[in-house]
């Protein structure tokens, strides 16, 4: 079933063995979008500024200007078969507004993502999205209610200050925690957000990568339901890892969207 809001044929979000923490190159990645029939695919790879924090998961300055050569080629090499987009998923740090919108500056990226990863813990940065014990365990041990807090409020600062276009798995914070549930005082801010995602004229995506997580995409369908109802433009994300999932439960999404659109 088509869904007249959100474009299954287009994945805007997938990574590669560029950001240390994925695999394949990015030509694999266009092959298997190509082989599910997609008509466009952007990469999304990390950017972030001032983190200190063992466990690196974005690109260096080398890695960028590889990244931007390669996309180059891949777009020239398959053009008229798939659309290859470059973009940049921007990480938030309020101490390096400065160097962050220079990186934007610095390309002609096709499509600037929002997210925020790292929270600063006296100057250790922990990633919130993270499945790994160096990452989650100082983050409970300071407060899952608190980390959701400042998470959420972090969002709604970068959103006043980064040109990003679209916001990136909205409610993944502390996702790799299995009790998580949010309060009602988050649902408020999650509210306050969408309000000013519209009031941006930026897009929200919807992130496929939670379904094997959770069995649903981020954000949550209530939040979709929301989203929906200010005219919010969506877009699809697979945040893929591997080749392989690359438009990851795409099929899902007509069935997510229309009932509430219903």
């Amino acid at each position: 079933m088509f869904s007249s809001l959100i474009d299954i044929t287009s994945d805007g979000h997938v990574h590669t063995r560029l950001c240390r923490h994925a695999i394949g190159e990015m030509e694999d990645y266009v092959k298997a979008a190509i082989d599910r029939g997609l008509g466009e695919l952007v990469f999304l790879e990390h950017f972030e500024a001032g983190i200190n924090c063992p466990d690196q998961s974005w690109l260096d300055p080398a890695d960028f200007a590889y990244y931007w050569q390669e996309g180059a080629r891949l777009k020239s090499l398959y053009n008229g078969r798939i659309r290859v987009g470059i973009g940049v998923e921007i990480g938030y740090n309020p101490n390096e507004i400065a160097v962050i919108n220079e990186m934007i500056d610095s390309y002609p990226w096709d499509r600037v993502g929002l997210s925020y990863h790292f929270l600063d813990l006296d100057g250790d940065h922990r990633n919130m999205l993270s499945r790994r014990q160096l990452n989650l365990s100082p983050l409970i041990a300071l407060g899952v209610e608190q980390v959701i807090d400042l998470y959420l409020a972090g969002i709604n600062q970068a959103i006043d200050e980064i040109p990003a276009q679209v916001v990136c798995h909205l409610d993944a914070v502390l996702r790799h925690v299995p009790y998580l549930a949010f309060s009602q005082s988050h649902q408020l801010m999650f509210a306050d957000i969408l309000v000013k995602i519209k009031e941006q004229g930026m897009a929200l995506e919807i992130n496929t990568s939670g379904y094997p997580i959770r069995g649903e995409a981020f954000p949550m369908s209530g939040i979709i339901a929301r989203v929906i109802e200010l005219g919010i433009p969506m877009v699809a994300g697979s945040d893929a890892h591997r080749p392989e999932d690359v438009g990851r439960f795409f099929q899902n999404l007509p069935d997510l969207l229309n009932p509430v659109n219903s």
